[in-house]
């Protein structure tokens, strides 16, 4: 293996999904199947080995229930030299730990160390929240004394397969009964074995043999039968030295790439700051505004960045500084002048000066939500709670599950029926209104179509009935941008279930462009989300094509003879 090679070539595919852990995982997997090293004719057969083993057994008295393995069992076929036994076969004691008696109750300030699950990892015990038991009960408990280099294995839970060696120093201590001990009978094996166990292939056996609903758990009996491809011992001493050599190699790539991480956030993180920041001049903006908009592509590879450049987008957009004004438009004043003039329902309460928090460019207006609504109807909140659905006929009413962020998805719609919704009529829906989730899936908004009239709302859910003289697209994207949600962060109520208080919704300060320039903005925010969606999709398949790489970079690199790097060019 040559390792700088390895290095040399990885970087073009280390963007690819799970990149590293999968390098490692291969790593294992070359690892006990006998294709890491190479094989040696002169180092003793892992047969020799199991005869000590079984030598150590039988002077220890220890009985072995698992069946040996037939040769139709074997899951691959071994190289020469090696051998199939089962973990039952090769150990001297393999099982659980228990529950002291008392539980909980039993745990002591001092004594004897009590390993559980949340002690065990892969790369070694994590003692911050040990607990002990009393050298009294830990002598009740002598079974399940834990001896240097024995195996703990986690098997129940979400830590399932989780493995580690104990060190000398913890010789003595105990374990619970979510930890399995695998005490081996033959000398030297325990850091072999503690790879393989780790592997892809015993970890589908650890998976594959789980018992139980709910926190499922892997048997004494079952673990016992887990197949165990056994090498000669000099070359499992090989295998663990390369083993470490290149976990070591995967330890500096995931160096490099968080570092290389951390330099594009950085990047990403500074020139978006420079767009929204306070001394920002109109001659500067377009230089980063530039900058932002066609050097941050290229620094995006995780879709988390393109989140940021879409709520970056929407930030520029209600702050007046995605399209440029025009003096000819007229001003966003006169427009709500009209808007106030027409009979309403309610007056908002007018907007301070610093409501805004910013200063909004020549032209535009300072207002609050109910401001720009129609005047014959209200801000409302869906009540209608839907039960067995009708088997004709019925209603179609939006959840909170239905109102995404920027669109409806009608696939996923329920009815209810006609006469429960005529209860509701001041919430069904002419088309025109924007939708906002005030409980439940927080963020969803959207503006309704045409095609969605006669639609009614559900719970969770709050209608604003935008008056014709505002664009209703613009108020979706101000809804969606951080500006929005940057205000309403310390108005929301409840405790495990947050949501928005109408009156909060209706009172909140709105920065409102002239018409024809919202129309701009909409058209800008909708070009700009295009561009975000070619990077996703981009993303996706760059991320597909990285994968294949990847599988191709490492049977080139890990196994030279090969050619699929060659291949898959």
């Amino acid at each position: 293996m040559n390792a700088e090679r390895l290095l040399q070539v990885y970087e073009q595919i280390s963007e690819a999904p799970d990149a590293i852990a999968r390098l490692r995982r291969f790593v294992l997997d070359l690892a006990v199947r006998g294709k890491l090293v190479e094989q040696d004719a002169a180092d003793e057969p892992a047969s020799v080995l199991m005869k000590a083993a079984k030598a150590l057994q039988t002077k220890e008295g220890v009985k072995i229930k698992a069946d040996p393995l037939q040769p139709s069992e074997t899951p691959f076929q071994a190289p020469l030299g090696w051998l199939w036994t089962r973990v039952g076969v090769i150990a001297l004691q393999t099982g659980s730990g228990s529950t002291p008696r008392g539980g909980k109750s039993a745990y002591a300030d001092e004594g004897t160390p009590f390993l559980r699950s949340q002690n065990i990892y892969d790369d070694g015990l994590r003692l911050d929240d040990v607990v002990f038991i009393s050298d009294e009960t830990n002598q009740k408990m002598k079974r399940t004394q834990v001896k240097a280099k024995d195996l703990l294995l986690n098997i129940t839970g979400g830590s399932i397969g989780r493995c580690t060696c104990v060190p000398d120093k913890f010789a003595g201590a105990n374990v619970s009964q979510h930890v399995a001990i695998i005490r081996t009978a033959a000398s030297g094996t325990e850091d072999y074995l503690h790879l393989l166990i780790r592997s892809p292939f015993f970890q589908g056996y650890v998976i594959g043999e789980q018992t139980g609903a709910g926190r499922g758990g892997l048997p004494k009996n079952r673990m016992d039968r887990i197949p165990v491809p056994l090498p000669p011992l000099a070359e499992q001493h090989r295998i663990v030295a390369k083993v470490d050599e290149l976990m070591a190699l995967c330890d500096r790539l995931e160096e490099a790439r968080k570092s290389r991480e951390e330099l594009r956030d950085k990047l990403t993180a500074a020139s978006l700051a420079r767009l929204t920041a306070p001394d920002t001049t109109p001659e500067d903006f377009p230089t980063h505004a530039n900058f932002a908009l066609e050097a941050l592509p290229a620094l995006t590879t995780r879709p988390d960045q393109i989140k940021t450049l879409r709520q970056t987008i929407l930030n520029l957009a209600v702050r007046g500084k995605l399209v440029e004004q025009d003096v000819a438009d007229e001003p966003a004043a006169e427009l709500l002048r009209k808007i106030d003039g027409e009979t309403r329902k309610k007056k908002a309460a007018k907007v301070g000066s610093d409501d805004l928090l910013f200063s909004i460019p020549k032209g535009w207006a300072s207002a609050r939500v109910q401001d720009v609504i129609q005047p014959d109807r209200e801000i409302s909140y869906g009540v209608i709670k839907l039960g067995n659905e009708p088997t004709s006929g019925g209603i179609p009413t939006l959840r909170c599950s239905d109102v995404r962020p920027g669109y409806i998805e009608t696939r996923t719609v329920r009815k209810v029926q006609e006469d429960i919704e005529a209860q509701y009529i001041r919430t069904r829906l002419e088309g025109g209104e924007v939708l906002i989730n005030i409980r439940g899936t927080l963020g969803g908004v959207a503006h309704v179509p045409k095609a969605l009239a006669g639609y009614n709302i559900a719970r969770e859910v709050a209608v604003v009935p935008v008056s014709e003289k505002i664009s209703a697209q613009y108020i979706v994207y101000l809804v969606l941008s951080p500006f929005f949600w940057d205000h309403i962060q310390g108005n929301l109520r409840g405790i495990a279930y947050k949501g928005l208080n109408l009156g909060t919704l209706r009172a909140l300060p709105i920065p409102i462009p002239p018409l024809a320039e919202q129309h701009r903005i909409v058209a800008k925010v909708d070009a700009l989300m295009a561009v975000c969606d070619r990077l996703e999709a981009a993303l996706t398949t760059a991320d597909t094509t990285r994968t294949h790489l990847l599988e191709a970079l490492l049977h080139e690199a890990l196994e030279p003879a090969a050619t699929a790097l060659e291949a898959a060019e």
